[in-house]
């Protein structure tokens, strides 16, 4: 009964901690790129007013403004696929845990049942998993 609450308690902590991590993660993502879209509309307006006041010239604006629409665009999609690859990962550690702890688990329980022989063990040790 022991090990079966120990395994319970692993597994939730796993499982706590990854939602912790993604969560920090998003919120970092979303800083870093509130920042970025900051600093670059910052400069565009610079490089608009700069241009506009040299040359008058509409179609440089235009040329900008494409330009920094493509730049944000870019960011946008560099963090979505961090946030992919970064859950793909997440995922793929957390399957890992639970395999490891599930094999832990069948050792533990094997082991239990070889020193013990308890039937009453085993039904318990299944239920929970």
């Amino acid at each position: 009964v022991v090990v079966v609450v120990v395994m319970v308690v692993l597994v939730m902590f796993v499982v706590v901690v990854v939602v912790i991590v993604e969560v920090v993660f998003v919120v970092v993502v979303v800083v870093v790129v509130a920042v970025v879209v900051v600093y670059v509309f910052v400069v565009f307006v610079i490089v608009v007013v700069v241009v506009v006041f040299v040359d008058g010239v509409v179609v440089i604006v235009v040329v900008v403004v494409v330009v920094m629409v493509v730049l944000v665009m870019f960011v946008v999609v560099v963090v979505v696929i961090v946030e992919v690859v970064f859950v793909v990962v997440v995922v793929v550690v957390v399957a890992v845990v639970v395999v490891y702890v599930f094999v832990v688990f069948v050792i533990v329980v094997v082991v239990v049942v070889f020193v013990d022989g308890v039937v009453v063990i085993v039904v318990v040790v299944v239920v929970v998993m």
